[in-house]
């Protein structure tokens, strides 16, 4: 989905999907959707990524997760120019992979150069909540580590 108004000026096209499951995760009811098999995905999905099952059912959200992966990044896309640099990361929660960018860490929210790296670790358990971009105020999942 683009964030950017249509050459006539028309809002854009939403993503319906994806937006409910990102204003349920702002609400703090955020969910994945699983297939019988156990399977976890994201909206949009219809269909089973692993499975082909088109049985998904919603089911909450752990509260907390664990970063699997994380990057400093320090040349960013257009979209993400004022937020740089910022450490992004990828954390497990229950049957879904979230990418997110950490907040609520030393260096990551002070504007310093390290840009939290230092303070975030592969296994830091996580909180997950909708933040947004510095760079045009576009909501981002964010993931704050529990305890700060």
């Amino acid at each position: 989905m683009s964030d950017e108004a249509t050459a006539d000026g028309a809002a854009p096209t939403a993503n319906a999907g994806y937006d409910e499951w990102i204003d349920a995760l702002a609400d703090g009811t955020g969910y994945a959707l699983v297939c019988p098999e156990g399977h976890g995905s994201l909206p949009p999905r219809r269909v089973c990524p692993e499975c082909g099952s088109s049985s998904l059912a919603e089911e909450p959200l752990p509260d907390r997760g664990e970063i699997e992966t994380f990057t400093v990044v320090h040349v960013p896309s257009p979209r993400f120019a004022d937020d740089a640099p910022y450490t992004t990361a990828v954390a497990r929660f229950g049957p879904v992979r979230l990418t997110g960018i950490v907040r609520g860490v030393d260096g990551v929210d002070d504007g310093d150069e390290g840009a939290g790296g230092d303070a975030v670790a592969v296994g830091t358990t996580v909180e997950v909540g909708v933040g947004e971009r510095e760079t045009d105020g576009g909501r981002i999942v964010t993931f704050r580590p529990v305890g700060t």
